[in-house]
């Protein structure tokens, strides 16, 4: 059960690296975008969060407040996509402030899931 709660933890930072990754290249190459692949890194990321959330198989406690606070800012970088891909479709373009904040939230969340004990 621990080799499946381990695949689960690299499952989501998979997510967490996708969505990263995706904000990279568009920050990189300068174009205020939101992509399909960060909507698809944010879905697995909170899919498998979800699941590392539930208490199926571990000795230990889990610790609520840790995830309560990935959720929050999850769900932010959520809002932000949606709200970025809905303005995006109906004039062309992201609001660059809330694309911009997408990138550090979603470093910051990877963060808490490695440092936060």
């Amino acid at each position: 059960m621990e080799i499946l709660r381990h695949v689960v933890v690299l499952v989501h930072l998979v997510g967490f690296a996708v969505l990263f990754g995706a904000w990279i290249v568009e920050a990189v190459a300068r174009r205020v975008q939101v992509t399909r692949l960060m909507s698809y890194g944010m879905l697995t990321a909170l899919v498998s969060g979800l699941a590392l959330a539930a208490p199926w198989g571990i000795d230990h406690d889990l610790n609520y407040v840790k995830i309560g606070t990935k959720l929050v800012v999850l769900i932010v970088i959520g809002a932000l996509l949606g709200i970025g891909s809905a303005r995006q479709k109906r004039t062309g373009a992201a609001p660059s402030a809330l694309f911009w904040l997408v990138g550090p939230l979603t470093l910051l969340n990877a963060a808490l899931a490695v440092l936060w004990r």
